[in-house]
């Protein structure tokens, strides 16, 4: 998948080690908070970091593009069509080419999150976020990475922008990525683990 990387959320407060997107520790740092208000409701502060001291959440998250035209390719493979330096403009050219190569008339499209935590006594949950939308060409806009540029949310407050035009607060807030973490968020895991 596109965007990979992966945390270790020490005591819940921080992220101890990101290596992704800007977007994910973003949202990594907003997930972190949200237990920390939770467990600070439960008992007082110095009590709950005393509590979480020694204990690692792993998090993991990994994104794709999936073209309904080119059935689902990129999908799990979205980096690789960038390939090894990694520019993304070869790997959307790329995706032109083979919509126009099948005539298609189908530029439907999503980005997938999964989302994994594992927590420190064992148990481990992955969490779905999608964003449905459509592909335009050329690409535009110079916010976000990837695939941003080609990519039009179906969210009708945006019109016509890719997610390379809209602001990145805007699109970090309704992406996949924020689905998943949100659906993490409401899962009760964290909550129920300390």
């Amino acid at each position: 998948m596109a965007c990979g990387g992966c945390c270790l959320v020490n005591r819940v407060t921080a992220p101890v080690r990101v290596y992704s997107s800007p977007e994910v520790r973003e949202l990594v740092g907003k997930c972190a908070h949200a237990v920390e208000e939770h467990l600070d409701g439960k008992r007082g502060q110095h009590e709950s970091h005393q509590a979480l001291d020694g204990k690692h959440a792993a998090l993991a998250d990994d994104s794709g593009l999936w073209v309904n035209a080119l059935n689902g390719d990129p999908g799990i493979y979205s980096a690789r069509w960038a390939g090894p330096t990694k520019d993304f403009a070869i790997a959307m050219a790329r995706i032109e080419r083979e919509l126009l190569e099948k005539k298609a008339h189908d530029f439907s499209a999503k980005f997938v999150c999964a989302l994994s935590i594992a927590m420190p006594h064992g148990e481990m949950q992955t969490f779905e976020g999608e964003v449905h939308g459509r592909l335009t060409f050329p690409p535009r806009g110079t916010h976000g990475f990837g695939y941003d540029p080609i990519f039009i949310p179906n969210e009708g407050k945006f019109g016509d922008m890719t997610f390379g035009e809209i602001d990145p607060h805007a699109k970090n807030a309704m992406s996949h990525r924020a689905r998943a973490f949100e659906k993490l968020l409401h899962s009760g895991i964290l909550a129920e683990s300390f």
